[in-house]
């Protein structure tokens, strides 16, 4: 059963802040989304690298990850140096999440938006946080509001500051793909006893899981909750 009560007419929008956050903190609910046939889309907004070859190899990753979980469209939508700071311009980012992409919200439409969610301490996705809620503001018929706003966290913060979300997936099934797409990231895992080590994502999940009484599963900030 899918998530959520969606079906495959509907549509999801993720908004990570750079590659790979989207696997990192909603990984095994994409996967599963897309097992279900439902269409989900990654809209990662910024690629900061030191140099090209590094961002290339970052945009590989991404692409590779997103096939892994499943994910129908995906892009990043800033690299270079713009892409260093993106909390900069926060006019420009609220219309490219809400208006000026073809994985916007005015283009897709999406019954679902999973965006970083509030307490995190990265500049970045504080930044694409208030972004993403102000392009999803209510409207009432003047541009398309999704009915289901959802915020997901990454491992660092789930292990600092992030406050545990209410909002659980099970994602014990999708594990095997969420693993794999972790596994596309080389560049940015990490070993031993750091938060994007794989085995502290997998205890992470576990923890969540031991919340629904499944395996694993993948916690969620309501943001708005529409049915």
């Amino acid at each position: 059963m899918p998530p959520f009560g969606l079906t495959p007419a509907d549509h999801v929008l993720v908004i990570a802040p750079h590659p790979d956050d989207e696997t990192l903190g909603a990984g095994g609910t994409i996967a599963r989304l897309a097992e279900c046939g439902i269409p989900v889309h990654v809209l990662a907004v910024a690629c900061p690298a030191v140099t090209t070859g590094n961002a290339a190899d970052r945009l590989d990753e991404f692409d590779t990850a997103c096939d892994a979980l499943g994910v129908t469209k995906r892009d990043v939508a800033w690299t270079g140096a713009r892409a260093r700071h993106p909390g900069s311009c926060p006019r420009d980012l609220v219309s490219l999440i809400e208006l000026d992409h073809s994985l916007s919200l005015h283009t897709l439409r999406p019954t679902a938006l999973l965006i970083p969610a509030d307490g995190t301490f990265h500049q970045d996705h504080i930044a694409v946080h208030q972004a993403a809620l102000a392009a999803a503001r209510p409207r009432g018929t003047c541009g398309p509001v999704p009915r289901i706003v959802l915020g997901y966290t990454g491992p660092e913060d789930r292990a600092w500051t992030a406050r545990e979300g209410v909002v659980h997936v099970d994602t014990t099934a999708a594990w095997p793909r969420k693993e794999k797409a972790l596994n596309c990231y080389v560049s940015q895992l990490r070993r031993h006893c750091h938060p994007r080590n794989l085995d502290r994502i997998h205890a992470f999940d576990m923890t969540s899981g031991a919340a629904i009484g499944t395996e694993l599963a993948e916690s969620f900030v309501p943001y708005r909750m529409g049915f």
